[in-house]
């Protein structure tokens, strides 16, 4: 006859009675909050958006200021004037038809002395819009918002695992509780078994050695009761590490209870696209294809117009002007090099795309084995639990034998562990079905 198993998992110690609890999704929630990857995560998201953000301000004009005081140790232009350099040769063929030769003499001495920029000061201000740059800000910015994407799928993949793990951390605690309860059930089971023995001994009509053999299964039991406490206490040390937990004086809640018919299998192809696995393939592509194109912009000629002020006071006046401009950048020998470049970035994109299709197999192939895993693994359950119903109707039939005295103590004990291992391995096999079964969900994007 099946069994439903539910029960609330208490701690093995007394002191532990009241402890807080925790469910299944309390201790996902708690992963997903305090759990170092989620969080390294989440961080790389806030320093993706903020470069989007910067890569958005290429749009806008480029504005600079600069500024220039100097005061030098003598006049940086000094020049001499004389009335000859200011005549051209007409005139002095004139003026030597007509003047003495004193005053033509004359002529040649210096009258005048200039010297300037000793000291001044300089400023301007300058506004540049790129007009054209060969797509390298569109592409620029295309490529912050896969990085992005990518940072935001990344979240999603590190969330996942750390559920999955924080799973298994909580059903493999549950199942040493499970085990617990099990041992405890024995114990009372073999302490109605000595006292029945004990009373039969005293009574005559039971070999001593028959209650020595219960004793020393006992104690066999009480050793397997202390491994599994110190397995179930460094378990929920690992658990409350693992998900930022306070204590490690906690409990599960949990149910153990017939698990429903399987579940239906989803076709791979369509599954295949909601994984983030799949999705960060196709973001690499994207990402490979823009990078070959900002790599083609490089080498492409920019197109830039500006406006700037000036200001200065060099010839010891104040002095200000605009200006509106316009540039022009051809890149000419960098396309010696600029070529490779773009092929390389083209050798790139090919890689993307044979990785998307060759991984896609295999994401396909991990769908496939998940799915083979979960259905043994129910199987399995289901054999599970008809052992435990068989070990318990030959441990009834075996303990009224021994009753009876049709049958050997030895027989007895012998149901009684068989009846406790079959225990176990059902709540192994739940648990593996569990993990199982999770495993599947994740390799569907679920």
């Amino acid at each position: 006859m099946k069994k439903i198993f539910a029960f609330i998992a208490f701690s093995v110690c007394c002191n532990f009675l009241a402890a807080q609890t925790y469910t299944l999704e309390q201790i996902l929630d708690s992963a997903r909050q305090n759990n170092i990857a989620v969080r390294s995560a989440k961080h790389n998201i806030e320093a993706a958006q903020h470069q989007r953000k910067e890569a958005f301000t290429k749009y806008f004009p480029n504005v600079s200021a600069a500024g220039l005081w100097f005061n030098a140790s003598r006049e940086m232009a000094e020049m001499t004037v004389s009335p000859s350099d200011l005549m051209t040769p007409q005139m002095l063929n004139v003026l030597e038809q007509t003047l003495p030769p004193s005053v033509l003499a004359g002529l040649g001495t210096p009258i005048m002395s200039l010297s300037m920029l000793k000291k001044g000061v300089v400023g301007t201000v300058t506004a540049v819009q790129p007009v054209f740059a060969g797509g390298q800000i569109i592409n620029g910015n295309r490529l912050a918002k896969v990085g992005e994407d990518v940072s935001r799928l990344q979240l999603q993949l590190s969330e996942n695992e750390v559920e999955k793990s924080a799973e298994q951390y909580f059903w493999q605690l549950a199942s040493l509780q499970e085990k617990l309860k099990t041992i405890q059930a024995s114990e009372e089971l073999l302490g109605d078994i000595h006292k029945d023995v004990d009373v039969a001994v005293r009574a005559g009509v039971a070999m001593p050695n028959d209650l020595l053999q219960v004793q020393l299964r006992q104690n066999e039991v009480e050793s397997q009761k202390l491994k599994l406490l110190n397995a179930s206490s460094l378990s929920r040390m690992l658990l409350s590490q693992y998900c930022g937990l306070r204590d490690t004086t906690f409990s599960l809640i949990y149910q153990t209870e017939e698990p429903s018919p399987l579940l239906a299998q989803q076709d791979p192809q369509q599954a295949l696209v909601g994984t983030p696995e799949y999705q960060l393939l196709g973001k690499q592509v994207e990402a490979a294809n823009l990078q070959r194109k900002m790599a083609i912009g490089q080498n492409l000629p920019t197109v830039a117009v500006g406006v700037g002020y000036t200001y200065h006071n060099l010839l010891e006046n104040d002095r200000s002007f605009g200006m509106v401009f316009a540039t022009v950048n051809v890149p000419i020998s960098d396309w010696w090099g600029g070529s490779h470049a773009i092929k390389r970035k083209k050798i790139e994109q090919q890689k993307a795309v044979e990785q998307l299709d060759d991984n896609s197999q295999l994401l396909k192939i991990r769908m496939q084995n998940a799915w083979n895993g979960v259905e043994e693994s129910y199987q399995q359950l289901g054999i599970a639990q008809r052992s435990i119903e068989q070990a318990e109707e030959n441990l009834r039939m075996n303990r009224n034998y021994y009753q009876a005295g049709t049958s050997k103590m030895s027989d007895l004990l012998q149901a009684q562990l068989l009846y406790q291992q079959a225990r176990d391995k059902r709540t192994e096999a739940f648990s593996n079905y569990q993990n199982k079964l999770l495993e599947y969900k994740h390799s569907i994007g679920q």
